[in-house]
C-alpha cells in the first residue's frame, strides 16, 4: 500500500502521524522508538479512512487527535451496526489478518478551527479541507518545512475524490489544492500518505499534476496522467478507481443521466 507513517521529534517525546497499517510495522516502529529512548506523546489521524485510524498497544496510550469533523465522521461510522465487519471488507485480503482493529478510530476531535496540534514540540499547522474525506487535514511542520499531505500529492495515486460525503467533489478538491499551494513556498519536502517523499521542487509539480487530473475529470476528458500507466504501482486497480470516479461525475453532469465519454 506504500503507506507512510511520520514521526515528529518533540521536547518530551514524539508526535506520530498516521501510525501504520500492519501489526508488524507498528511493532517495529514502537521498538525503534523505544530503542531511541522516545515515547509517543501524541498521535494524529489525517482523515477518517481505516488505514489512517489504526494504532497498536506498543505505541502507548497517548491522546490521538483528528480534526473535529474527522472525529465526528469516525464516531458516526463506527457506531453503526456491523461497522467493524464492513471495515474488514475494505482491507486487502492478503493482509487482513495482519491489521489490528481493536484500537481503530480511538481519536479525539480538536476544537473546530484549531490552528495547530496541541503538543510540546515544533509547531504543526493544520491545513483542513474536505477533499478526499470529511475533515481531512494536511500538516505543515513549520520549522522543518515538511508537509504531511495525507491522501493527496502522491506520486503513485491519482486524486481520489470524496463521492459520498461532499456535495461538490470537484470543487472541494480544487479548493484543497489551492490551500496546499498557498503553503508551498514554506515546504522543503512533502510526505504523502502513500508513495514517495517529494522534495521542494516537486511540491508544486505534484499540485499541478493533481489539478490537471481533476480538471480532466471535470471536463469529461481522458487524463494524461502517468500514474494510470500500464507499468505503474496501481496498474491492476487504479484504472478502475478512475473509471468509477469518471462515470459517477459524468452521470451527475448529464441531464438524462447518460454518462459522457472521454
Amino acid at each position: 500500500m506504500r503507506t507512510n507513517a511520520v514521526v515528529v521529534q518533540g521536547r518530551a517525546g514524539v508526535l506520530l502521524i498516521d501510525a501504520g497499517v500492519q501489526e508488524h510495522e507498528m511493532v517495529c516502529l514502537a521498538n525503534d522508538l523505544a530503542e531511541a529512548g522516545q515515547t509517543v506523546v501524541a498521535g494524529f489521524s489525517t482523515h477518517p479512512h481505516w488505514d489512517h485510524l489504526l494504532w497498536h498497544t506498543g505505541l502507548g496510550s497517548a491522546p490521538r487527535y483528528g480534526t473535529a469533523r474527522c472525529a465526528a465522521t469516525v464516531r458516526e461510522r463506527l457506531s453503526a451496526e456491523g461497522a467493524m465487519a464492513r471495515v474488514a471488507t475494505m482491507i486487502p485480503p492478503d493482509i487482513v489478518e495482519q491489521v489490528p482493529l481493536d484500537l481503530l478510530g480511538h481519536i479525539s476531535g480538536l476544537p473546530e478551527g484549531t490552528a495547530r496540534i496541541p503538543w510540546d514540540g515544533p509547531p504543526v499547522r493544520i491545513v483542513e479541507h474536505d477533499a478526499h474525506a470529511p475533515g481531512h487535514a494536511a500538516l505543515l511542520i513549520e520549522e522543518r518545512g515538511v508537509l504531511v499531505a495525507g491522501d493527496m500529492l502522491s506520486d503513485v495515486l491519482i486524486p481520489m475524490l470524496d463521492l459520498t460525503d461532499t456535495a461538490d467533489p470537484i470543487g472541494s478538491y480544487l479548493a484543497a489544492l489551492t490551500l496546499l499551494e498557498d503553503v508551498a513556498d514554506d515546504v522543503d519536502a512533502v510526505v504523502p500518505g502513500h508513495g514517495s517523499v517529494g522534495r521542494a521542487d516537486e511540491v508544486r509539480a505534484r499540485i499541478a499534476q493533481d489539478r490537471a487530473y481533476v480538471h480532466a475529470v471535470r471536463d469529461a476528458r481522458a487524463p494524461d496522467d502517468p500514474r494510470l500507466g500500464p507499468s505503474t504501482y496501481g496498474k491492476d486497480w487504479l484504472p478502475d478507481v478512475h473509471e468509477r470516479q469518471f462515470l459517477h461525475l459524468t452521470r451527475r453532469s448529464e441531464p438524462d443521466g447518460t454518462p459522457g465519454r472521454p
